[in-house]
């Protein structure tokens, strides 16, 4: 790979530590600014990528927000640092959202809850359930904020369930007038504002759809022939209120599969066979190797929708390791293909590989969702930290998905040009009038926008 590629590919490939699907990086010791917090982590969540921002603000409120916005210039927000690129970063100020967390407001008449941008979904879960409700969705991590979640689409599972920011019914932001914004479902620029990739200002608060609480049993099976994968793929798939596939592209199997149910909704036992898996006999990590302690639990036993949507538990505190992430997203109906497709690259994919998700998301209408009026299949990689190696796979995998129009998680590693981004997404052109009446001076623009959004 042409070392300008490589470096326009993603910033993250330059980095010298990462972590497994539960690891988290160790605070870095850095000369402070009277700006930085102490001991601040100046790395992202995996320690892939090294912030460039010469400052960080930690605002307590909405009005320290703003207060921020109007004075400083370049800026971005920052959230829980997971995203494997440099989304977040700034070449001067990034604005933590951090202290803006918590269950701001609990409306059962209109069945919703606000939070702040900074809340982590972890965080306010549990109190969510205690008083009787529940979101309709959770990603694989519950380490996750809301309001960065959103703003890159990210998902957990199912047919029939879209990707978190589908949950979102209103948000507060601060354009680079240093103004408070209110968007709510229905208004002209909501569907552009929700998935925002951070172009349109700090978020400082996000409301949310709420449902009555549920219970959920996890079943998991074990060497998914492919074969069978072939014939029953829509059935898989659509076998629990969430499914997971897992695979290290060994042996023409499945290595496991995860069918997550509602207990309210699907009681049935699946007995000790899905479609010619088998039944694991102990909890098990999606890396069969890894320990399960921190993987919620399994073997059918039902708990709470946030103790089970989740493949990992939110109390934990992750141990360190090596990571790089991927991710692509295909029209559900050529899911199967491509799926084949990358198959037939096994013995390359498998040679840098951790793991694979394969996982379902319903269509929505976010202008910048990888899911924007169609059903999508996401084919996930976990991969070991060899940046340079990786980097080569991923633009393999990307040329074998072409033919798919796939699109890629924007929070995650890719190289498909800006070019190409625009043309498979229909309201590209739209978002980009949004951004602009938000940000005419360009005060949230950065590397990965200037890249991959602007010209």
């Amino acid at each position: 790979m042409k070392r300008k590629t490589f470096i326009k590919t993603t910033a993250a490939f330059a980095a010298v530590t990462a972590i497994n699907p539960l690891a988290s990086c160790k605070m870095e010791k850095a000369k402070l600014s009277e700006d930085l917090p102490l001991d601040p982590i100046r790395k992202n969540w995996a320690g892939n990528y090294t912030y460039k921002a010469e400052k960080l603000h930690v605002p307590k409120t909405a009005e320290e927000v703003q207060k921020l916005v109007k004075e400083l210039g370049a800026q971005k927000a920052l959230g829980s640092k997971h995203c494997f690129n440099n989304i977040a970063d700034s070449p001067l100020n990034q604005i933590s959202t951090e202290n803006l967390k918590g269950v701001l407001e609990l409306d059962e008449e209109n069945m919703t809850v606000t939070v702040g941008a900074g809340a982590k979904y972890g965080d306010f879960a549990p109190e969510l359930h205690d008083k009787g409700y529940a979101l309709h969705n959770l990603a694989s991590l519950p380490h996750i904020s809301v309001a960065g979640a959103c703003a890159t689409a990210t998902h957990g599972s199912g047919v029939k369930n879209g990707n978190l920011a589908t949950g979102v019914t209103g948000l507060e932001l601060v354009n680079a007038k240093g103004d408070l914004v209110s968007l709510k479902r229905g208004d002209e620029a909501f569907d552009g504002a929700v998935v925002n990739l951070g172009a349109l200002g700090i978020i400082t608060k996000m409301t949310l759809d709420i449902q009555k609480t549920f219970e959920v049993r996890q079943d998991v099976f074990q060497e998914l022939p492919l074969e069978s994968l072939q014939e029953n793929f829509e059935e898989i798939l659509s076998g629990g209120y969430s499914v997971s596939l897992f695979t290290d592209w060994q042996d023409q199997k499945i290595s496991q599969v995860w069918v997550k149910r509602r207990t309210d909704e699907e009681v049935k036992d699946l007995g000790d066979t899905y479609f010619g898996a088998k039944a694991a006999t102990r909890n098990l990590h999606p890396i069969t190797e890894l320990s399960a302690e921190n993987c919620t639990g399994q073997m059918g036993v039902p708990g709470p929708w946030y103790d089970r949507l989740p493949h990992f538990k939110m109390g934990f505190t992750p141990s360190s390791g090596e990571e790089l992430q991927s991710e692509f997203f295909v029209p559900t109906e050529q899911a199967l293909d491509a799926i084949l497709a990358l198959e037939k690259k096994r013995d390359l994919i498998s040679s840098q590989l951790m793991i694979t998700e394969i996982r379902t998301i319903a269509a929505d209408d976010y202008w910048m969702s990888p899911c924007y009026q169609q059903d999508c299949v996401a084919i996930h990689f976990t991969w070991k930290q060899n940046p340079e190696e990786v980097g080569a796979l991923i633009k393999m995998i990307e040329a074998e998905l072409e033919p798919f129009n796939y699109r890629p998680h924007w929070g995650k590693l890719f190289t498909i040009s800006r070019e190409k981004l625009a043309s498979r997404y229909s309201k590209f052109n739209d978002f980009l009038a949004l951004a602009k009446q938000h940000d005419p001076e360009g005060k949230f623009k950065n590397d990965y926008l200037n890249t991959n959004i602007y010209s």
